[in-house]
């Protein structure tokens, strides 16, 4: 049973960079040919996906978010990590990690395993 975990500040600052880790328990982030993806949910809003990191290390970008987003990863920890710059009260959020196959990237990926999400709250 793969789980997964976010982890990370729930109050970030305007202007500063939100930081959140998952770290994913019952299986590798480097099998293949698994995706691992970052989702947000902001309130009263739909789900946004907004970037993944292939099993391969290959990084992917919603285009929207691109300029402001880097996901990483440390596989010695078998985690990912996201990070969103210049935040805004619009980042406010429950930020989600998720694993899903390729086709997240095109926007048709389907999720099979998800963590609890985080709530994260962008306010001076």
């Amino acid at each position: 049973q793969v789980q997964l975990q976010e982890s990370g500040p729930g109050l970030v600052k305007p202007s500063q960079t939100l930081s959140l880790t998952c770290t994913v328990s019952g299986g590798s982030i480097t099998t293949n040919y698994y995706y691992w993806s970052w989702i947000r949910q902001p309130p009263g809003k739909g789900l946004e996906w907004m970037g993944a990191i292939a099993y391969s290390g290959s990084t992917y970008y919603s285009p929207s978010l691109k300029s402001r987003t880097s996901i990483s990863r440390d596989t010695s920890k078998n985690q990912f990590t996201l990070q969103l710059s210049s935040v805004t009260p619009e980042d406010t959020a429950v930020y989600y990690c998720a694993r899903s196959d390729a086709a997240v990237v095109a926007g048709t990926g389907e999720y099979d395993y998800w963590g609890q999400g985080t709530q994260v709250t962008v306010s001076s």
